[in-house]
């Protein structure tokens, strides 16, 4: 069945091996047709997100055969469509303030005798949730930074049951509460890779959202942010990760593997899809 699909990488480093089967698999998806591809680059984290970075995504892009119709979709312009979706959820009641620091929440986790963990760690332990108005109202007159967070059990129930369907494991119910009151602004840019992502999504008319099973659960929370925000609802297919000799991920840092050097010492397409196996 051919989709709308995309390929969203963020221009902070080179493309690797990891990247190319993403961007293939959505492209296969998409049945190789340009008009059904969407290329996005999640640039919202503007002091790692550089312009070399983004031409040579496109000229990995190229390099591998892949194509598409419209310009490139840049988040770092969208962010008062973003403004637009918290308002929503302020206007339900559904954010709080949060000025914890990394190492303030680590703290309050060891110190719980049986601190709730999630797929991905540990979860946020809700100090800033239990906050009074005049406090919060108190520390941001003072200048203090925070993020936003989402209420997860008041979100859960202003939306209501809810499933959502992955093409490999069928009708799923959603189940957001696996990762807690999650971040929905972060303290440095005012939107967050979960925020925006849903957002962008609905935008571009995306029918299939194909990503690694790294983020499988993030698309229990993406589903409640359709929910909450009134947005249409895509099809997902997580597909496997590639990984190196040793079962790691690949990592940007790792020159070796990036396409650009892969290209320069005289490696092909086609041997990028035979390693890759597509």
């Amino acid at each position: 069945m051919i989709s709308k699909t995309r390929f969203a990488p963020s221009p902070s480093g080179l493309l690797h091996l990891g990247h190319a089967y993403s961007a293939l698999f959505a492209w296969e998806r998409a049945g190789r047709e340009p008009s059904n591809f969407i290329l996005r680059l999640e640039d919202i984290d503007i002091g790692r997100c550089k312009p070399e970075f983004e031409t040579a995504i496109i000229e990995d892009l190229n390099w591998l055969g892949i194509d598409w119709e419209t310009a490139p979709l840049r988040q770092s312009g969208r962010l008062i469509h973003y403004k637009k979706a918290l308002t929503i959820l302020q206007a339900q009641g559904l954010l709080y303030p949060c000025f914890c620091t990394r190492k303030d929440v680590e703290r309050e986790v060891q110190a719980a005798a049986n601190a709730p963990h999630g797929p991905e760690g540990w979860l946020y332990p809700g100090t800033c949730r239990h906050l009074t108005e005049s406090e919060r109202g108190q520390r941001i007159a003072e200048g203090q930074l925070h993020a936003f967070r989402l209420k997860m059990k008041e979100a859960q129930e202003a939306a209501g049951p809810l499933i959502w369907i992955d093409r490999n494991v069928g009708e799923i119910a959603a189940n957001p509460s696996v990762l807690g009151d999650v971040v929905l602004v972060r303290k440095d840019i005012p939107t967050s890779y979960h925020l925006a992502v849903t957002v962008d999504d609905a935008a571009q008319g995306i029918t299939l959202v194909t990503r690694g099973e790294d983020l499988f659960h993030a698309s229990h929370l993406h589903r409640l942010l359709q929910a909450l925000l009134g947005l249409p609802v895509p099809v997902w297919e997580h597909h496997s990760l590639i990984l190196d000799e040793e079962g790691r991920r690949f990592a940007k840092r790792n020159e070796a593997v990036t396409l650009k050097h892969l290209r320069e010492t005289g490696v092909k397409p086609n041997d990028i899809l035979e390693r890759i196996g597509l």
